[in-house]
């Protein structure tokens, strides 16, 4: 029978769900690998073609490691929580866990049909509240843990009370807020429960603050930086403002150095390291104290002494961190964010309207947009001044957007000499720029160079860069306002959503602080509600549940008494930052996995995902992975030790073109692509799958919509041309591919080879099916090896001959290495050349046959199982079968096949010993019965034989 991809595939998917072939063991004796792809989030529209790209890949590389004799853990499961399906609970009134549910069997169907080799009895749901339970005890950890610097590493929370309790605050060296208490161990215990509680919320590794934040008034929420695109929501396009609110954060900031340190001893694509190295940011450099001259309050004039402050508590100075302290002297303003605490205090009356209008203007702006605008120049005058630390010289305060509140101190000190920011700064504001280094060149713009001597800086006159760094830095400290400082421009995350399809916080409020519940009572689930819309009174969407309070009783402390469970949920970020964990031990209801499974497992060996998730998933993952450590739940320090990041497959649009009269308005004309410079046209993105090899079919597209039904066409040939283009694959341009549609036409095996076949897997590339059906003829063709010419399966258990070993042994070694380098596209087209050369010499032998099988086997899992199995091998057994092993003696040349050519022309190729001489290889070939046929009894004139190359008879 011809090939049957249908029929095979479905048996053999049916085989290995029912079997169970893929599951791993957790106590196996073999090595074990552990392969994972970024799991995805179950959109409504399921996956087009661009989405498995990364899974084929992965599920190649875990069937082949399997061959290889590995124990692989291949899972697959959700990132289930997510807005998208929050909106659709806004609009139709739909729980989002109906959508998701529907969402995961549409996924699970098509990821199934692909066939892939996932242990499906690992599966996780983020969403699932036996899931959720785990991401809310990691939560309860980080809540009562904190970082102690000396030990390097985070510690029970415990332990610093203990330590209050006995030495109070002296010798503690923690990563804290800045404004913690200095207090002795009496005055420790002396304080009241709530004292005691808002002390220890500044060291834990995740607590609560106020930040500013990224406001979606429309959707509700709070939007992550990657969520915002030019001051609007990138889901739904609604305007976005800077807004601060009380929010939960990670002390991400406290893992800053390991997890820069971290990057050099994982296996990850250089450009993915370079983009976390520079968000986290390390700068080397010095605080400096401005002390502030008059503030000036809003609605009253108060002066304040440098020494003292005020009796409010307002700060004397205003602290920048800069990494070039040596310009200390050429600063000639002082630039603070429009979100810093002093803004208030330092503005006087007289600017007052500017300062306000400019923050409601700042407020429309994402803190991306403002660090990546470099060439807006804007700000204004708060009306106060400081102090230069050094030579007492008066400096302006102003605000300005490129200056970020959460980034070092809010603050800078602006050298326009030296900076290009601060030059176009002070050349638009009319502020003085200081020439401090002799060799400057600053007429036109700034100068940040390092060489020469400094001048018209005091005390460092003369010197060069090294020797003024440090003598500034002393001279600094010595007089208390300043230090030498290491700084990090990551800032600590964000850890809060106001929306409902998310994980409950575990937390509950009493005397406005915030306690954690009892582990016995997790997972604490989310209510149901009536909408999932904040409520009217602007809380978050669970402020909407009935009788959602925290019993006091459950705690075995108070007498009854409700308290309010926190209202936001976590991020989009939470479940994914630990769920490889989940899959080495998906069952466990004890604890999130077993010492012993994270014990074998131990970190992902391979991890295939998207580079866009560089500075979130990647870097959030690093840091939970490490905390775990920490607190002796995980073995590594990094999770993921080898990453690719795989490219994009771009959809390849196709569009027809409107004609467009002489008054300028549309008709239900097309211009076919060849025609329209003789015409006035305006494009149409038209459905690809209603294009084949860019020719439209035109009753399917008078059949797409209505308006199309009566369209008339200016054809070129009897045929309407589309025109192309390579963009974004979405639903707007028309131009998504459904794998169900391929696979229903071509089958899965096709599939998964032409993807690979697309180009390398790291590249991004355009999809074009017109180059399908070369795979689908190659399968076709693999297929006919195994069945004589009535399609009757044919093997024979002749001994192969040294050209059949040899095309198999080319494509061990060509595959073998392909994927231990991830080159899978090579791949393809090496099977295409060694199923030729196989075709050509008519091989069936068995030996050769098997083996090929096998080698195939990740590619086309489908075919190669049901060939594996006629040829007499144990159902689904071809996932343990060894790998076949390369012998290098069968490509070693003994024999040449000479091209026999007759008065020039080729004729016939004879195969001899490359050992043999001219004057044997004419012999040979005169005797050879194809040259005795050619030859018709005639002599040949003359024989000219090129040992190793050709033989040419002259007649």
């Amino acid at each position: 029978m011809d090939y049957q991809f249908k029929d095979i595939e479905k048996k053999w998917q049916r085989f290995w769900a029912d079997k169970h072939t893929f599951k791993a063991d957790n106590a196996s004796g073999k090595p074990k690998y552990y392969v994972l792809d970024m799991f995805p989030y179950p959109s409504g529209a399921g996956l087009h073609v661009g989405h498995p790209l990364g899974y084929i890949a992965s599920d190649i590389f875990a069937r082949y490691k399997r061959n290889k004799g590995f124990n692989v853990l291949h899972p697959m499961g959700y990132d289930s929580f997510g807005l998208p399906a929050e909106q659709y609970a806004i609009q139709t009134g739909q729980h989002p866990s109906v959508t998701t549910e529907a969402n995961i069997a549409t996924y699970r169907r098509q990821l199934d049909q692909i066939g892939f080799s996932f242990d499906w009895g690992r599966e996780v749901r983020t969403s699932s509240p036996d899931y959720y339970k785990w991401t809310q005890w990691i939560f309860m950890q980080l809540f009562n843990s904190w970082y102690n610097k000396d030990a390097d590493k985070a510690e029970s929370i415990e332990k610093l009370v203990a330590h209050f309790e006995t030495k109070g605050s002296a010798g503690i060296n923690a990563v804290c807020d800045e404004d913690v208490l200095t207090f002795t161990a009496e005055e420790w215990k002396a304080f009241s429960e709530k004292a005691k509680q808002e002390e220890l919320l500044k060291y834990r590794l995740t607590y609560l603050r106020e930040s500013t934040v990224n406001w979606c008034a429309a959707l509700g929420t709070v939007l992550a930086n990657d969520e915002v695109k030019d001051g609007f929501s990138e889901r739904g396009g609604y305007p976005v403002e800077q807004k601060k609110m009380m929010q939960w954060s990670m002390r991400i900031t406290a893992y800053a150095e390991r997890l820069l340190q971290g990057l050099d001893n994982i296996d990850w694509p250089e450009p993915l390291k370079e983009m976390q190295r520079n968000w986290i940011g390390k700068s080397v450099g010095a605080s400096v104290k401005f002390p502030l001259e008059i503030v000036l309050g809003a609605s009253e004039g108060v002066e304040i002494s440098p020494a003292t402050g005020t009796d409010t508590g307002t700060p004397s100075y205003i602290e920048v961190f800069t990494t070039r302290v040596d310009t200390i002297f050429g600063v000639s303003f002082l630039v603070i964010a429009p979100e810093h605490e002093l803004v208030k205090e330092l503005t006087t009356p007289e600017q007052k309207a500017d300062i306000e209008a400019y923050i409601a203007q700042t407020k429309k702006k994402s803190e991306l947009d403002r660090m990546a605008d470099t060439k807006t120049v804007s700000g204004a005058f708060t009306g106060s001044y400081v102090t230069n630390p050094l030579n007492g010289a008066k400096i302006s305060v102003w605000i300005a957007d490129y200056v970020l509140a959460g980034y070092g101190t809010g603050a800078v000190m602006a050298v326009p000499s030296g900076d290009q920011r601060d030059y176009l700064f002070a050349k638009h504001f009319d502020l003085p720029i200081i020439q401090i280094i002799d060799i400057q060149q600053i007429d036109t713009e700034a100068d940040p160079t390092k060489e020469g001597k400094y001048i018209n800086s005091d005390f460092i006159n003369g010197l060069g860069y090294k020797e003024a760094t440090a003598a500034v830095v002393a001279k600094l400290e010595e007089i208390g306002l300043g230090k030498a400082k290491v700084n990090f421009r990551m800032r600590d995350a964000i850890f809060g959503r106001q929306r409902y399809w998310g994980e409950p916080v575990p937390v509950y409020f009493k005397d406005g602080l915030p306690y954690l519940i009892q582990e016995s009572e997790l997972p604490l689930v989310l209510p149901e509600i009536d909408k999932y819309l904040p409520t009217e009174t602007g809380e978050p969407p669970l402020g909407r549940a009935t009788d959602w309070k925290y019993n006091s009783l459950s705690s075995g402390e108070g007498r009854g008494e409700a308290y309010e469970y926190e209202l936001s949920t976590m991020p989009g970020w939470a479940g994914s930052s630990w769920y490889w964990y989940r899959y080495m031990d998906a069952d466990n209801n004890q604890e999130f996995a077993s010492e012993k499974a994270i014990e074998y497992w131990k970190d992902v060996d391979l991890y295939i995902g998207g580079s866009e998730h560089a500075t979130g998933h990647l870097l959030y993952s690093r840091f939970w992975n490490k905390f775990l450590k920490d607190i002796g739940k995980a073995i590594e320090e990094e999770p993921f030790k080898k990453l690719i990041n795989q490219g994009m497959i771009q959809g390849r649009s196709n569009f027809v073109y409107r004609l467009i009269d002489e008054e300028g308005r549309g008709t239900n004309t097309f211009v076919s692509h060849g025609l329209i410079k003789d015409h006035k046209t305006s494009p149409i993105h038209v459905d690809v799958n209603i294009v084949e090899n860019d020719i439209l079919n035109i009753n399917k597209f008078k059949a797409w919509r209505d308006d199309f039904a009566d369209a008339e066409f200016i054809l070129e040939n009897g045929k309407y041309i589309c025109g192309v283009e390579v963009e974004k694959m979405s639903k707007s341009k028309f131009n998504v591919v459904n794998p169900d549609d391929l696979i229903e036409r071509y089958g899965a095996d096709t599939l998964r080879m032409y993807e690979m076949f697309l180009g390398p897997l790291e590249q991004s590339k355009p999809w074009n099916t017109n180059g399908i059906e070369g795979v689908f003829k190659f399968l076709r063709k693999f297929w006919r090896l195994f069945h004589d010419a009535n399609w009757n399966f044919t093997v024979s258990n002749e001994a192969p001959t040294k050209a059949e070993l040899k095309a198999l042994h080319k494509i061990i070694k060509k595959v073998e290495e392909d994927i231990e380098r991830f080159s899978f596209n090579t791949s393809v087209s090496s099977f295409m050349i060694a199923v030729n050369e196989l075709t050509d010499l008519k091989c069936n032998k068995r030996a050769i046959l098997e083996n090929l099988v096998i080698v195939l086997a990740p590619y086309a899992p489908h075919i190669a199982e049901e060939l594996w199995s006629l040829l007499g091998n144990p159902a689904g057994s071809i996932s343990t079968a060894t790998y076949p092993k390369f012998n290098p003696e069968y490509l070693v040349e003994d024999e040449f096949a000479y091209p026999v050519s007759f008065n020039g022309k080729v004729r016939t190729n004879i195969s001899l010993p490359l050992t043999m001489e001219p004057a044997d290889v004419e012999a040979a070939v005169l005797a050879h019965a194809d040259v005795q046929k050619h030859l018709d009894g005639k002599s040949p004139k003359k024989v000219i034989v090129v040992k190793g190359r050709i033989v040419n008879v002259v007649v």
